[in-house]
């Protein structure tokens, strides 16, 4: 989808929340202007109505672009901008106090008194809520509120409103300019918040692959370590025998490669087990890790009694799609399906993200070799038969559909699907590195 849709559609999910609040507060400028500064015209008489709009106007212009730099250093894109912030406060008590001064002491119009009190109040607050932004703690937050509606009321006297007058602005600024500091405060806590958990997110598939790569390693260190040492100390033996024309060297030479042979058998042992999963576990392993992402996923149709190969491929099958949702798209629900019938089991993943995301690798026409994910999926379907099928199924759909051929002796029995509700065992692989 092309346009605005698909410029948006595009973005992750903390890329969507900051684009929000940025253009929250692109907005407060025409609503400082249209709440404070047009209605002076209905009010106040010319030349007056002008200064305060034009006062007012270059307010809320000078807030917009302190906006948007401090929030650039709340994502740590820029330093802050501090002299900018000192001119932002310098302009909203001059503005402010100017625009009391001028509304009040000005010609008279129809209301001079409540268009004073308007624009006096709102540019302090909205300026207020502005420099919160660059203010980290909830103690100075409130402190700031506070001494702004203290400086409030004390200029308010000696520009010429009553007591009472002034006590009410003063009122009305911790009103409106608490209201805008929360909103400030909350939205620079709810976008960092949400790029902590998207950095948390892509950790722990990290560590998850990590962990595998050392399990690996690990594995492939006992097996090979242990028969090198025996490998070269049998060698220096042959050397040494040899050397001395002693028919044993024959005998070492043997044992070496025997030893040899069976370090290549152990080396297989321990690929196959690496690639080895079980469907069941990984079907429940899926709907943990993804409902605990935040993606509405749901099982159906698993069954047992399957050949242990076709489980193998099948779980790699669901491990993988799991990591390319988790990855690679921008999902809010998911979908696995498995079912049996003429004679074949089919598994379809499905997930909302936008159209060629959340495979990894495109479409089912990727070319092998590029990549691990699909070609090493279609490697291991291929040991059994299966064929892969991947790419968009409509708008904001994508697919992903192994099928395999049952053997004519195996007649699966149905298994209830793992629990929504339930905490089902999180797979020994749940998200694997994906370079497809």
């Amino acid at each position: 989808m092309g346009g605005r849709g698909g410029w948006w559609r595009g973005k992750s999910t903390p890329a969507k929340v900051e684009t929000y609040t940025r253009w929250s507060f692109h907005t407060f400028p025409f609503i400082e202007v249209a709440t404070f500064a047009l209605p002076t015209f209905g009010y106040v008489p010319a030349p007056v109505n002008w200064i305060l709009f034009l006062l007012v106007s270059a307010h809320a212009a000078v807030a917009a672009v302190t906006a948007s730099l401090t929030l650039d250093w709340t994502r740590g894109r820029r330093p802050l901008p501090v002299r900018l912030l000192w001119a932002l406060g310098t302009a909203t008590v001059v503005i402010a106090v100017v625009s009391l001064v001028v509304a009040l002491h000005g010609p008279r119009g129809a209301d001079n008194g409540a268009a004073a009190g308007t624009v006096f109040v709102g540019v302090l607050s909205f300026g207020i809520g502005t420099l919160a932004l660059a203010v980290r703690g909830t103690r100075r937050l409130v402190y700031g509120v506070l001494g702004a509606a203290v400086g409030a009321g004390a200029v308010a006297v000696p520009a010429g409103v009553s007591a009472p007058g002034a006590a009410v602005a003063a009122g009305a600024v911790v009103l409106a300019a608490g209201f805008f500091t929360f909103t400030s405060a909350f939205s620079v806590w709810l976008l960092n918040a949400v790029y902590e958990l998207d950095e948390a997110r892509e950790t722990r598939a990290r560590l998850a692959v990590a962990e595998e790569r050392l399990r690996f390693g690990r594995d492939l260190h006992d097996v090979m370590g242990r028969n090198l040492a025996v490998v070269a100390l049998k060698s220096e033996l042959a050397v040494q025998l040899a050397r001395r024309g002693r028919p044993e060297a024959v005998e070492q030479m043997v044992e070496v490669q025997r030893i040899a042979r069976e370090t290549q058998r152990e080396v297989r042992e321990v690929v196959r087990g690496y690639r080895e999963a079980d469907l069941r576990t990984e079907l429940a392993g899926a709907q943990g890790v993804l409902t605990a992402a935040g993606i509405d996923c749901e099982v159906s149709g698993p069954v047992t009694g399957l050949p242990a190969e076709i489980q193998s491929a099948l779980g790699w099958v669901v491990r993988e799609a799991t990591t390319n949702v988790l990855r690679h798209g921008d999902a809010a629900r998911c979908a696995v399906s498995l079912r049996v019938a003429e004679g074949r089991v089919t598994l379809t993943v499905e997930n909302d993200g936008a159209p060629g995301i959340g495979s990894g690798a495109g479409t089912d026409t990727a070319e092998p070799g590029r990549g691990s994910g699909l070609a090493g999926l279609r490697e291991r379907l291929r040991e059994v038969d299966g064929v892969l099928r991947a790419g968009p199924a409509g708008s904001d759909l994508f697919r992903l559909t192994a099928e395999v051929p049952l053997p004519p002796d195996s007649v699966p029995e149905q298994a209830p699907a793992p629990e929504p509700g339930g905490s089902p065992r999180p797979a020994p692989h749940p998200v694997s590195e994906v370079t497809s």
